[in-house]
């Protein structure tokens, strides 16, 4: 899966980071060291680290900043995206482990 969803409330100084929903590659769900939660009465991914320390950890997976966006003042999203041809080829089977 190419595209992975960040969110996070302010303040951006502590966690916890949402970092997948219930169809999230699980592979690197646990190399993120998430957990399931549930938010808003969805099954999500969830990691205590700062939204910072996650987006340091899929840039080093090659995952690429798409876009940011603030909801009502006070949650943040970024979309990030990993080229197709840099995915490892066991993404599509459902195991992924960076490179």
């Amino acid at each position: 899966m190419p595209y992975v969803f960040v969110t996070s409330q302010l303040p951006l100084e502590t966690g916890p980071t949402i970092v997948g929903d219930s169809t999230s590659d699980s592979h690197l769900m646990q190399a993120l060291g998430a957990r399931h939660d549930y938010s808003n009465n969805q099954l999500v991914y969830i990691v205590e680290n700062r939204p910072r320390e996650v987006l340091d950890k899929l840039e080093l997976y090659g995952y690429r900043m798409l876009s940011m966006s603030v909801v009502a003042n006070t949650v943040l999203v970024w979309c990030l995206y990993k080229e197709a041809a840099s995915l490892p080829s066991t993404v599509t089977a459902g195991a992924f482990s960076p490179q």
